[in-house]
């Protein structure tokens, strides 16, 4: 005699609990997420309300600075030997290194200079200048318990042929390396070299 459907349903969901207890060590449904994401914040920010126009050759287009695999993550680096990396305990960026930093890049350099500045995913072509480069330091030493940022810059004329190159870094002490210090030192790392990037090419002709 078969069992009714009902009798049939139970049975199979005992069965399936059963199995999953059994291999209860072997699945992982994530880690446990950080009590908060670590941000930076920018220092020079546009004023509301006011427009910038500028002649189509006249605007600057900041590209994602490209990074080293050790930062092109959410985890914070911590340079701790001449080649390797560890990571902050606790702690995630709210976002990608190369994107936190150009974002206040562009609002840095618009705040400075009152250019019009522009993302080059935008627009179907960039006829103005180009300011693209390497995000090569964006963490922590922790050989002299520094945080560290470092960007190799590379402007663009709007021929696409001239190129100025040049490097900018700047480092904040930390008393501790931990999920609560880190990013303060950081940011005010971060925006002392954007604020240095947006004064280089302001001086520009």
């Amino acid at each position: 005699m078969r069992a009714p459907s009902a009798l049939r349903r139970t049975l199979n969901l005992t069965v399936l609990g059963l199995a999953l207890l059994g291999t209860s060590g072997c699945v992982s449904f994530g880690a446990k997420p950080p009590e908060r994401l670590l941000g930076i914040s920018t220092d020079a920010r546009i004023v509301a309300g006011k427009s910038t126009s500028s002649p189509a050759d006249g605007a600057l287009f900041v590209e994602l600075p490209s990074v080293p695999r050790a930062i092109a993550t959410q985890r914070v680096a911590v340079h701790d030997k001449a080649n390797s990396y560890a990571y902050v305990k606790d702690a995630l960026w709210v976002d990608s290194p190369a994107r936190q930093f150009k974002a206040m890049l562009s609002e840095t350099i618009a705040a400075r200079t009152e250019k019009l500045v522009l993302d080059p995913g935008q627009y179907p072509t960039t006829t103005g200048h180009v300011l693209r480069g390497d995000l090569v330091d964006f963490g922590v030493d922790d050989a002299t318990k520094m945080a560290i940022v470092t960007y190799d810059a590379n402007l663009l004329a709007n021929d696409g042929k001239a190129i100025l190159r040049q490097r900018f870094s700047a480092s904040r002490p930390l008393s501790k390396i931990d999920a609560t210090t880190v990013a303060p030192a950081i940011s005010q790392a971060a925006n002392e070299v954007a604020a240095a990037v947006a004064d280089w090419i302001k001086a520009q002709p």
